[in-house]
């Protein structure tokens, strides 16, 4: 039996490629394969809100979301994840340098028992520009998350649904949908996949996405591995300044027995500054600890006061 697919899009100003793209799935999916594609609209200021509409009117598997204003890639899946009904979900750019001819090659290696299968751009058609800050930043997420994939952005990629509906996205954290697959024990994998080059439109990568995609990546590091136990986190910090400032501050008071004066000294007050410092990391580790156990207590009480049927 053929699953059911899911096809979701986000497109920002990508007017040109639409009508194209729309032919390009149709004719990459089996005659026999039950599907939806699902468009969403981010706040596109082209005509790209018109043709999406046209489109949805004149075949119904075509469902539409628009965003007021751009909200970002993250926020456009999270609401396709939230709309997409079937057991296979697919995720692709709109700018037609994702192939959909991969579709079944990506369904293929799902069969395999994969739970989430990203594609990778191995020969990839853009600009160095694009290419070597992409090919530093997946060399960090490797190393930060343990999962080794050689293409953690590619747009094209297949889940299975219930990978989806235990992800919730926002700012740039669709860089990290593997990553994030990964923590919740999923099983990832890749293919290389074909990367087109870009025809119609604009790229949406600017400079400063590299630097915003950093910060997200601590963010994905610091929730997958330290959200249950903030005081391993923060305690280690605690632990490495409080034994500095232990350790500065023994060997004034060594040198104060030996006739030494310390009173006046700037090592002294950095001895003193790595202690306070390190005593507030362990109390905010603790406190973290204290929020987790109080918020898993309400979510016992919650599910244990709900009447037996």
């Amino acid at each position: 039996m053929a699953p059911s697919i899911s096809i979701i899009v986000p497109v920002f100003n990508e007017a040109d490629s639409l009508l194209e793209l729309y032919g390009e799935i149709r004719a990459a999916l089996p005659p026999d394969t039950s599907w939806e594609l699902i468009f969403v609209d981010d706040g596109s200021t082209d005509e790209s809100a018109s043709i999406l509409r046209n489109l949805a009117q004149n075949d119904e598997r075509i469902s539409l979301l628009s965003f007021y204003k751009n909200f970002g890639k993250a926020d456009a899946l999270d609401e396709g994840f939230k709309r997409a009904s079937n057991d296979i979900i697919i995720t692709m750019d709109g700018d037609l340098q994702d192939d959909p001819r991969e579709i079944p090659n990506l369904l293929g290696k799902l069969d395999e028992g994969w739970d989430m299968v990203s594609g990778w751009k191995k020969q990839r058609h853009d600009p160095l520009s694009k290419r070597l800050p992409s090919k530093v930043w997946n060399v960090m997420t490797q190393i930060l998350t343990g999962l080794k994939l050689h293409d953690f952005n590619c747009g094209l990629k297949a889940y299975k649904a219930k990978v989806t509906r235990d992800m919730e996205l926002y700012g740039g954290l669709h860089r990290y949908i593997p990553a994030l697959a990964k923590q919740k024990g999923f099983t990832v994998t890749e293919i290389p996949v074909n990367h087109r080059a870009r025809r119609h439109g604009q790229t949406k990568y600017h400079t400063a996405r590299f630097f915003h995609g950093f910060f997200d990546l601590l963010t994905v590091t610091f929730l997958g591995k330290y959200l249950s136990r903030p005081l391993h986190f923060f305690g280690s910090i605690g632990l490495v300044l409080t034994l500095a400032g232990l350790g500065i501050c023994g060997w004034l008071t060594v040198g104060w027995f030996a006739g030494h004066w310390i009173g006046g000294r700037p090592i002294f007050f950095l001895g003193v500054l790595l202690l306070i410092v390190g005593v507030q990391f362990f109390s905010l580790g603790l406190l973290g600890e204290m929020v987790i156990k109080t918020g898993r207590r309400s979510v016992q009480r919650v599910r244990s006061s709900k009447p037996e049927k």
